[in-house]
């Protein structure tokens, strides 16, 4: 079940994939914390976007899953809590800033290069001049750091 903060925060934001983006977050949190771990950053990604999807926020299905009608079966008992028992054995790397980091990068490496520039001017334009002018600051202190 998410947390009240991820479910506020994702209510405020204004399209699905910020609003999923909330609840990936918060599965972070919870690797990093402790509370459960995962197998890789992909996996943790997956099982926030399922906890959106079960929110109520409007994204597609999940790929490779052919569509189906909405039944009325209840889940599998025994499965259910294999699952449940086996995430807070897995470890916490899939947490790690190194995980999520790549875990970002391959995914837009799968978008390709058109996807990728349509971002960074998304960002840019997201930033305004006060954050393009911190941005900048930042660039030159660490070039100056690294002495390039």
């Amino acid at each position: 079940m998410p947390e009240e903060r991820a479910t506020r925060r994702a209510r405020k934001a204004k399209s699905p994939s910020s609003k999923a983006g909330e609840f990936v977050r918060e599965e972070f949190e919870h690797i990093r914390h402790g509370k459960h771990g995962a197998r890789s950053a992909r996996q943790a990604v997956a099982i926030g976007l399922s906890k959106a999807r079960k929110a109520g926020a409007k994204l597609p299905p999940p790929p490779g899953k052919p569509k189906t009608k909405a039944t009325s079966h209840k889940p599998n008992p025994k499965r259910s809590r294999a699952t449940r028992h086996a995430l807070p054995r897995e470890g916490s790397a899939a947490g790690s800033h190194r995980a999520i980091s790549r875990q970002v990068s391959r995914s837009a490496r799968e978008r390709g290069p058109a996807a990728r520039e349509r971002a960074a001017r998304k960002a840019v334009a997201a930033k305004r001049a006060s954050g393009r002018r911190q941005a900048a600051r930042k660039v030159a202190r660490t070039r100056a750091r690294d002495g390039n």
